[in-house]
């Protein structure tokens, strides 16, 4: 049966009832007047069980509270809740973030299906750790810690706005972080097998990934404008933080890099079809595939397989941990060991932490080339 309830925050009066499938569910009412609630609350109860869509039954509430009280009365759904919280962020950070929780956004509504027309409101706690469990057949925990404070956002959002009247996802725990997989590295017999198995972009690509220490996306958008061969540095941007750095270059890298022999007169990517990728897409996703197929023709991850198993798509997590990022641990684990001090180091490598990163701005370019010049070749030996 259909009653009433008042927020401790709102003025309103909110219709409580149980849907067609059972579920118990609030509405507002909009209005201050109890018997008024009371009888929208009854109707919307009844509008709930002869619909059978949530969308009809969110157009009979509104056309029933509009006719009664003569106010609109907005129920968002889900897709229409995420999309627009999304476009919200627009300029409110930065455009590798707007991507992420585009990504997320996105990734949330296909995981709901049909779901994603119902009220927000009937998300429930169970509906995000399911598709966390979910993601994290295929993820690892720190990417599925950031889709679910991504989730956590936009709920919390929805609850200060009073479109909903409770928080699915303020109980929703994120997961426990495996560091030996997070900061695996690369042994110089590993890194061997991967450039012997990889095509010339992608064997270019690791030599920057591990004398650069930058992520995969930062080394798929390197053009000629970014590398100074007369002075032995790489200029770059990072996509993440946004922090400019000036990065010299091992010999090693150096050498590479006159191999290739870069016209200064064009402005061309280094790496053509990763660029092409990442501009396209807007992220390094695919490329990220694609190196996981590379360590995968090395011997030095299990192939993917498209076979159900009963949890995600059949995916095998490479209990290794490697992957591209691995090479930004590798070089700091090898600068480390040559006894670079950990202020370079993290300058170096462009450390995405602000307390961090304040702490190194005193780190000069003489010490910079020091630890470059510290990398050991790999490729030699």
């Amino acid at each position: 049966m259909a009653s009433i309830w008042k927020h401790p925050e709102s003025k309103f009066w909110f219709a409580c009832f149980k849907t067609a499938e059972g579920k118990r569910t609030k509405r507002t009412t909009k209005t201050t007047d109890r018997k008024l609630a009371e009888k929208l609350a009854a109707q919307y109860e009844e509008a709930a069980n002869k619909k059978k869509t949530a969308l009809n039954t969110r157009r009979v509430i509104q056309e029933l509270h509009a006719s009664i009280t003569g106010e609109d009365l907005v129920f968002p759904s889900v897709r229409a809740h995420f999309e627009q919280w999304v476009k919200g962020k627009k300029g409110e950070v930065a455009e590798a973030t707007l991507v992420f929780y585009s990504g997320v956004v996105k990734k949330v509504l296909n995981w709901l299906g049909k779901r994603a027309e119902d009220d927000l409101a009937t998300i429930t706690e169970q509906d995000i750790k399911a598709f966390r469990e979910d993601e994290f057949a295929n993820l690892s925990a720190k990417t599925v810690n950031h889709e679910i404070k991504t989730l956590k956002m936009i709920f919390r959002d929805a609850l200060h706005r009073k479109l909903i009247t409770d928080d699915p996802a303020l109980a929703v725990k994120t997961l426990k972080n495996d560091a030996a997989k997070r900061r695996a590295t690369f042994t110089d017999d590993q890194i061997k097998r991967v450039l012997s198995v990889a095509d010339n972009e992608w064997k270019s690509m690791v030599m920057f990934g591990l004398y650069l220490g930058q992520r995969l996306i930062d080394i798929a958008l390197l053009k000629t404008s970014n590398v100074s061969l007369q002075d032995g540095v790489i200029k770059l941007t990072a996509r993440k933080t946004g922090k400019t750095m000036t990065i010299p270059m091992a010999p090693a890298l150096h050498r590479h890099v006159n191999s290739l022999n870069l016209n200064p007169e064009k402005d061309e990517p280094l790496h053509p079809r990763a660029f092409k990728i990442v501009v396209s897409q807007g992220k390094s996703s695919h490329l990220s595939n694609q190196f996981s197929a590379i360590l995968a023709m090395a011997g030095l991850r299990e192939k993917k397989s498209h076979r159900r198993t009963g949890v995600g798509r059949g995916i095998t997590r490479d209990a290794s941990g490697l992957s591209f990022h691995s090479f930004r641990h590798t070089a700091v684990t090898r600068l480390k060991e040559a006894g670079v001090p950990q202020a370079v180091v993290m300058e170096l490598v462009g450390h995405d932490s602000v307390e961090m990163s304040n702490l190194y701005t005193n780190v000069g370019p003489e010490a910079m080339q020091k630890a470059a010049d510290a990398m050991p070749d790999v490729t030699s030996h």
